[in-house]
């Protein structure tokens, strides 16, 4: 998993070529409902070759959880050389991590 650092989203490309058809494409239309901004997300296609996918999640996630610091102590990650605070591995609970990171 590689995060950008804060405030370098400007320079993601791919967020730049979305974010752009998106605005574009909902420009005029009233943003009425959770269900408008899906439809009008998902039917986006560019020239270019970029089609987007989009559905709603309505799934419910609890507020306010906390997670003590032995659980995420025990979470299989790996910072990677270059940034690890930004990149890292997440490895499958059951397997054992590599002795070295990227």
């Amino acid at each position: 998993m590689c995060h950008l650092p804060p405030g370098t989203s400007r320079w993601n490309r791919v967020e730049h070529r979305l974010c752009r058809a998106i605005s574009m494409n909902w420009r005029g239309h009233p943003l009425e409902s959770h269900q408008v901004i899906v439809e009008l997300i998902g039917v986006i296609t560019t020239q270019a070759g970029l089609r987007v996918r989009a559905e709603l999640d309505r799934g419910r996630y609890p507020l306010g959880v906390k997670v003590r610091d032995e659980e995420l102590a025990a979470v299989p990650l790996v910072r990677h050389g270059v940034h690890g605070e930004w990149n890292y591995t997440l490895h499958p609970a059951a397997a054992q991590p590599p002795l070295t990171a990227r």
